[in-house]
């Protein structure tokens, strides 16, 4: 059968591939479109399973917030390149699942990727991934995700270029203050709320490393004890939200702001872009040459 332009041309806007891939595909299936699809789908699934064991440490941070401000959902999807993360395509993907999971509220990562992409597009999120894989050439990962709602507060949310999210619900306050939250939270990385929040054996395992330090000045023990002490009280207000300054007023703490507005924060979520994921080091130009040899 005679392969057109125009066959292609529709193979192409169906799947996304490339203009030969498509003419190769439309000819081992004899013309036939469906066919095409099929045997497309299936080979690039086999080389999205090969992709996945390549480092994503780059990608995006997408959130869905209720209207009313009483719900909220915050995702990370991985890639491998900040070149692929800026792509339409892999954008509407992340903003997708994002969706998903604060419309389902699935319990993990593993149940999420079963749901639908859409209500427009049955694909389950993991055949959507795999495709996406196959028309970009790179590994994409939906990494981890939170979802929240409240009957008491509202949400407030900040992004930093896609690479930083920040949700935060604030109970007494409105949406201006829940904002200026996220946007402190996302510049000053607290690790709790407050002090009753801060882990007992963090706590103590600063303790005895500020003993340790102070130790070693030689000074009497009421001293001693002194100088932990306000060392404690100088490290609970770095790491907790209500202690810190305020990033935009710093003569006033966050628990001062709060407490000004009649307000409290319930909880708060950070995600950054690829934290905690070990990348590879590569030399660029032998990248490139890599790429050149293997071409």
């Amino acid at each position: 059968m005679q392969i057109t332009a125009a066959m292609v041309k529709e193979l192409r806007e169906r799947t996304g591939a490339g203009m030969m891939e498509c003419k190769k595909a439309l000819v081992e299936a004899d013309g036939n479109l469906e066919t095409a699809i099929e045997q497309m789908r299936i080979s690039g699934l086999a080389k999205a399973d090969k992709k996945s064991g390549r480092v994503a440490a780059e990608g995006v941070i997408a959130m869905t917030v209720s209207d009313s401000g009483n719900g909220a959902a915050m995702v990370e999807v991985n890639c491998e390149t900040d070149f692929v993360s800026k792509g339409d395509d892999f954008a509407a993907f992340a903003n997708a699942v994002s969706a998903r999971v604060f419309n389902d509220k699935p319990a993990d990562v593993e149940a999420l990727t079963e749901l639908p992409l859409s209500g427009d597009d049955d694909r389950s999120i993991n055949t959507a991934r795999q495709e996406l894989v196959t028309k970009i050439g790179e590994n994409i990962q939906v990494r981890r995700f939170v979802q929240q709602s409240t009957d008491n507060g509202v949400f407030g949310s900040y992004s930093h270029s896609g690479r930083i999210g920040v949700l935060v619900c604030v109970e007494g306050g409105d949406a201006t203050l829940a904002k200026d939250i996220a946007m402190h939270v996302a510049a000053s990385r607290p690790e709790c709320i407050s002090e009753a929040d801060v882990p007992a054996e963090l706590l103590e395992k600063e303790k005895a490393i500020l003993m340790a330090e102070a130790q070693e000045s030689g000074k009497p023990a009421e001293i001693i004890e002194k100088m932990v002490a306000g060392r404690v009280k100088k490290y609970l207000a770095e790491i907790t939200l209500v202690g810190q300054a305020f990033v935009k007023d710093p003569d006033m703490t966050v628990g001062k702001l709060l407490s000004n507005a009649g307000a409290s924060v319930s909880f708060f979520e950070r995600y950054e872009v690829g934290e905690g994921i070990e990348k590879k080091e590569e030399n660029f130009a032998d990248e490139v040459m890599a790429q050149v040899h293997g071409s």
